[in-house]
């Protein structure tokens, strides 16, 4: 498809967040209905803690399908077969009879989620160049935040005026109004590979894309800023239980750090008019590896009674993921232009399944509390270190080459 010069309108920047956020309304609305999902099911912590890491795994897995697949025959056909599937699959956990129904649906509803997350990101890459392309990742990555802030308030809402279930409708009524948006848009796959056989293309793209140090660094970054984040959603609820926080309380307590992911992401398209990606990211890492450093110092040294010793450095943290997010996102995707969907999908294949190790490991010691999750944040600080290590070998290839080719 020919790339559009304009800056895409109201409509469809609507249509990306709604798709972008689906899969962090899924994880989200259900967070403060935790202790009674579990008292409904009488089942332990750890198993409720599950529903969440086997989310993640399947949204790991689907993105590997459903990147390829739609390079292959399309965004709209796919992404339209995607929502359906995480509709039908909520209407399966809003009626699932015992936790062991209730992991099946939620693992099938994350395959559905992930068309989504994928195929936006892709989109934004088929329509859009450089700058319009930056900026709209920019745009839409602060919405994105929206959902850790008011979903889980939706979710204390309906739980405690409908209960649990509830909350499951609620995502297939979204899930039916965003398809009816997606039928609206235009195809933006080129779709001019059917001279190739699949197991060949997905050889070639996966080999282009496995070589690139700069995709590797920035997905590792990715991963680790992304990792932190849901290390602290799966153990958050228990700890503030245990600290005598409310359902409700639990809810209100997402909402200063979204607002602090919005401040960072904003701000980020604000310096990006002035500095570029590279100059900002070593400062911003910065900023996150200090955020989970104070987090995990204050868990050994303190005894900690409310949540707001670490709710404070956990909303620098994520002042730092809103600014990292577009910048490496975009740096990773940007020189796939002919697999954008394959790139995006094993991008965030990548990324969900440290959230997915993340999470789990949470859920199997949350007995030990906040210092199992400050612990886990800590260590995704080396890794994201470790990933942009590999983000200057890739550019300082990148400038021999460059050297080498204006001798």
């Amino acid at each position: 498809m020919k790339k559009e010069l304009a800056k895409p309108s109201k409509i469809t920047l609507f249509w990306f967040a709604c798709l972008s956020m689906l899969g962090f309304l899924a994880t989200d609305m259900y967070l403060p209905a935790f202790e009674t999902i579990r008292a409904d099911f009488a089942t332990s912590q750890s198993l409720i803690g599950l529903s969440l890491s086997v989310f993640l795994l399947g949204m790991a897995l689907g993105q590997l399908v459903y990147g390829p697949l739609s390079d292959r025959i399309g965004r709209i056909k796919v992404l339209v077969g995607g929502i359906a599937l995480f509709s039908v699959a909520s209407i399966a956990c809003s009626f699932a009879p015992n936790i062991e129904v209730f992991l099946l649906a939620r693992f099938a509803q994350a395959l559905g989620a992930c068309s989504a997350t994928v195929i936006w990101q892709a989109v934004v890459v088929d329509r859009y160049e450089g700058k319009t392309s930056e900026r709209v990742f920019a745009t839409i990555m602060p919405l994105v935040a929206l959902s850790p802030a008011l979903a889980p308030l939706l979710g204390a809402l309906l739980e405690h005026n409908l209960g649990w279930r509830s909350i499951f409708i609620a995502l297939v009524a979204f899930g039916v109004v965003l398809a009816m948006l997606t039928l609206k848009e235009k195809e933006s796959a080129a779709l001019d590979k059917e001279q190739e056989s699949v197991t060949v293309q997905l050889r070639k793209d996966y080999s282009q894309i496995l070589r690139s140090k700069k995709f590797w660094g920035n997905m590792v970054i990715f991963a680790a800023c992304s990792a932190a984040f849901f290390a602290y959603l799966t153990g958050s609820p228990f700890v503030m239980s245990a600290m005598g926080y409310s359902g409700a309380d639990i809810g209100l307590s997402y909402a200063p750090q979204t607002v602090a992911f919005i401040v960072g992401g904003y701000g980020c398209r604000t310096l990006l008019n002035r500095y570029s990606g590279k100059q900002l990211l070593p400062w911003i890492l910065a900023l996150f590896f200090a955020s989970v450093a104070v987090m995990f110092v204050i868990s050994v040294t303190t005894t900690v009674t409310t949540i707001w010793p670490i709710l404070i450095p956990f909303c620098f943290l994520a002042v730092a993921n809103g600014a990292i997010y577009p910048i490496v996102i975009s740096a990773a995707l940007s020189d796939f232009k002919n697999c954008s969907a394959t790139a995006a999908g094993l991008l965030n294949f990548m990324q969900t399944m440290v959230c997915f190790a993340a999470s789990g490991l949470v859920s199997a010691f949350a007995v030990h509390g906040l210092l199992t999750v400050t612990t886990g944040m800590f260590i995704t600080g080396f890794i994201a270190l470790f990933g942009f290590s590999l983000v200057v070998k890739a550019r300082k290839e990148e400038a021999q080459d460059a050297e080498l080719q204006t001798a």
